[in-house]
C-alpha cells in the first residue's frame, strides 16, 4: 500500500486517493460489522416481546441493544430488559417515568429523538412507540439503517465534549458564538454507485445539508450555520460532500455549536500531482484565511517532496496567517513515523519523516490518540497513543529535516534542533470516535465513529474557537501560548498527558521503528488532548497579543525598531 509514487495525502506514504479510499474502506468494514452485531441483535427478527423473554432469545437481545441505545443517545437512565418479570419494551416505553408521556406527546422531545434513532433495533411488532410495522427495506425515510451507539463502538457528541472537557463551557455559553471555522475540503470525486456492504451503503457522496440535518435532530444540537465557498474550486454541486467533508464539519458543529462553518472547496482533484495540488491547497488557505478566524487543513505529504521554494510559499502563507491572527491547524497523518519517499526510492514505499504543512512551525500540527471514556456519561478513563497494528494507522510525528526548532519549543528535552511534531493531540481512533451522520445512499442513514487525525484536526479548531469566544478576540498564532502552558503548573489540568503508545510503523516489507509516548511533550501526542474547561481560559490570558508575537518563530518576528504586528 502507498507504493512508489508521491502524492498529496492525508496521512503519510499513502496518495491522498488512496488514504481516502482506505479510510472510506475502513468506515465500510466498520458498518458492516454494525450490521452483523445489530442482526446478532435481533434488529430484524419478528419474534414478539409482549411476553416473558429468556437471556438467550433474540427478542431479548434486541431488547438490550434498543435500552443501550436508548441510553447513548441521551436517556442514561432508561433501564435494562428483565426477561424474569416478562419485560415488554412497549409497556416499559409507557411506564418509564422519563419517557411517558413524552414520546406520545412530543416528538421533538429527548426521548422521542433517542426513540427515533433506536427503534430500529426493536422487534417488528414492538418497535417503540409506533404500531407500524417496518422491514429493513420498507422503513420510513431517514431511518438509521446503522448504528455505531448501538453497539459501543463510538461515542455520542455529549461524551466527548464531557471527556475533553468541553461541556462545562457550553452550559456557560461559551459555545463559540460569534466565531467561524473554515475546513479546507477537496470537492468528492464523483458520486457513482454506492457500494453495498452487508445491506449497508457507504456512498462516494451526500448532501451535507441533509446529513447535518440528521445529525441535529438526533443529538438535539441547533441548527447548523453553513455556508460553501465554491469561487476557486466551481463544483457543479458544491452541496455534496465526501464522508470526510461531512465528519470535518460535524465534529466542529458538536463541540462549537454556536459557531458559523465556511468550507472552502479546494480546486483540485487530490489525486493530481504534488504540486499541483499543493498550489490548489496555498489558494485555498489564502481564500480561507479572509472567511474566520480558525482554519483548519486534514491534508499533507512528505516533507522531502516539496522544493525550497515550494517550502517557502507554504510558509508565505503562515505567515499572513500570523499577521492577521489567524489560526491554522493541520493534521500530521495517519502512518505515524512515516511519510512518503521523495523521489521514489527502489525497493522503499516509505522513509522515516513528517509531512508539510504540519511540520511548518506556523501551523497548529494535531496527532493521534485512542480515548477511553465512560459510554454513557463521557468521564474521562484514559488515552494512548493512537496506532492500530498491522498499520499503517498511527498518528504522525517526527522532527522536521527543513524547518529548525522554534523558540517555543527551546527547553524541552530531548527535541534536538529541529521543529518537532505533533504540538497536540486528539481522538483518532474510529473505535473510540465520534458518531457521524452521513446518508447511506438511499433514503436512510448511517451512524459511523469517524477515525484518523483528519478528524482530531477539526476537533482542536473547534477548541480554538471556544477560546477565542472566550477571549473576545482572535487568538491567531496560539502555539507559543501552548507550550507556555505546558511548563507551567497548570499543564496537567489543561491537558490530558498521553504517555503510553508508539508510532511504530509496519509494512510488508519494512517497519518505521518511530518514538514512544512520555511524560511531558513527545513527538507522538505532543503536549496531548484538550481540557477545555482549563485550556481555554489559560489560553485567553496566555495568548496575549505581546505574547504571541514576542514568542513567535524568530524568522517571523519583526526588527526592534518595527511595531510588532500582533501588539495592540
Amino acid at each position: 500500500m502507498g507504493g512508489n509514487t508521491p502524492g498529496w495525502h492525508g496521512g503519510p506514504l499513502l496518495p491522498m486517493r488512496a488514504h481516502r479510499l482506505a479510510r472510506l474502506a475502513s468506515l465500510t468494514v466498520l458498518a458492516a460489522l454494525i450490521a452483523v452485531l445489530l442482526a446478532a441483535c435481533g434488529g430484524s427478527s419478528p419474534s414478539s416481546s409482549t411476553g416473558s423473554a429468556s437471556t438467550g432469545s433474540a427478542t431479548f437481545r434486541a431488547d438490550v441493544a434498543y435500552a443501550h441505545c436508548m441510553r447513548a443517545h441521551g436517556l442514561p437512565s432508561f433501564p435494562d430488559p428483565t426477561p424474569s418479570e416478562g419485560f415488554s419494551v412497549s409497556r416499559q416505553l409507557n411506564g418509564h417515568a422519563l419517557l411517558a408521556p413524552k414520546v406520545s406527546e412530543d416528538g421533538n422531545s429527548p426521548a422521542a429523538r433517542a426513540n427515533d434513532a433506536c427503534e430500529h433495533l426493536l422487534p417488528r411488532s414492538s418497535t417503540g412507540t409506533s404500531g407500524a410495522e417496518a422491514s429493513p427495506t420498507t422503513s420510513r425515510p431517514g431511518a438509521v439503517a446503522a448504528d455505531c451507539l448501538a453497539v459501543r463502538s463510538c461515542y455520542a457528541p455529549r461524551a466527548l465534549r464531557v471527556a475533553y472537557g468541553i461541556q462545562p463551557l457550553l452550559d456557560r455559553g461559551i459555545t463559540g458564538r460569534g466565531q467561524t471555522v473554515v475546513l479546507l475540503e477537496f470537492p468528492p470525486l464523483a458520486t457513482g454507485s454506492p457500494p453495498a456492504v452487508t445491506g449497508i451503503q457507504v456512498p462516494a457522496s451526500s448532501d451535507i445539508r441533509q446529513d447535518l440535518a440528521r445529525f441535529d435532530s438526533v443529538f438535539g444540537l441547533p441548527a447548523a450555520r453553513l455556508q460553501v465557498v465554491n469561487t476557486l474550486a466551481h463544483a457543479p454541486s458544491p452541496w455534496l460532500a465526501s464522508i470526510e467533508e461531512v465528519g470535518d464539519t460535524e465534529i466542529v458543529h458538536a463541540l462549537a455549536p454556536g459557531a458559523a462553518i465556511r468550507e472552502v472547496l479546494i480546486p483540485s482533484s487530490y489525486v493530481a500531482s504534488v504540486g499541483t495540488v499543493a498550489a490548489a491547497v496555498w489558494g485555498a488557505l489564502r481564500l480561507g484565511l479572509t472567511q474566520g478566524g480558525v482554519v483548519s487543513l486534514s491534508g499533507g505529504t512528505g516533507e522531502q517532496c516539496f522544493t525550497p521554494a515550494e517550502a517557502a510559499q507554504v510558509n508565505s502563507v503562515l505567515q499572513a496567517a500570523q499577521r492577521d491572527r489567524v489560526t491554522v491547524v493541520v493534521s500530521t497523518g495517519d502512518s505515524g513515523a512515516a511519510t512518503t519517499a521523495c523521489p521514489p526510492e527502489t525497493g522503499s514505499a516509505a522513509v522515516k519523516g513528517v509531512d508539510l504543512p504540519a511540520s511548518d512551525p506556523l501551523a497548529l500540527a494535531v496527532g493521534g490518540t485512542s480515548l477511553q471514556a465512560s459510554r454513557t456519561t463521557g468521564a474521562y478513563i484514559g488515552e494512548t497513543a493512537w496506532n492500530i497494528p498491522p498499520g499503517p494507522q498511527a498518528g504522525g510525528g517526527g522532527f522536521s529535516r527543513v524547518f529548525p526548532r522554534p523558540a517555543y519549543q527551546d527547553g524541552i528535552a530531548g527535541i534536538g534542533a529541529t521543529r518537532g511534531v505533533p504540538d497536540v493531540a486528539a481522538d483518532a481512533d474510529h473505535r473510540t470516535g465520534m458518531a457521524f451522520a452521513f446518508s447511506d445512499g438511499r433514503q436512510h442513514y448511517i451512524l459511523i465513529g469517524g477515525g484518523g487525525t483528519s478528524v482530531a484536526a477539526p476537533l482542536w479548531a473547534a477548541v480554538i474557537a471556544l477560546a477565542d469566544q472566550y477571549a473576545g478576540r482572535d487568538l491567531g498564532f496560539v502555539n507559543p501560548a501552548l507550550y507556555r502552558i505546558g511548563r507551567s503548573a497548570h499543564y496537567h489540568q489543561a491537558f490530558h498527558d498521553v504517555t503510553t503508545g508508539t508510532n511504530t510503523v509496519k509494512f510488508p516489507t519494512q517497519t518505521i521503528t518511530g518514538y514512544q509516548a512520555a511524560p511531558g511533550w513527545d513527538p507522538v501526542t505532543g503536549l496531548g488532548s484538550p481540557n477545555a474547561q482549563v485550556l481555554v481560559p489559560l489560553l485567553a490570558r496566555y495568548g496575549s497579543k505581546r505574547a504571541l508575537c514576542l514568542q513567535a518563530p524568530k524568522r517571523s518576528r519583526p526588527r526592534r525598531h518595527e511595531r510588532c504586528p500582533l501588539q495592540a
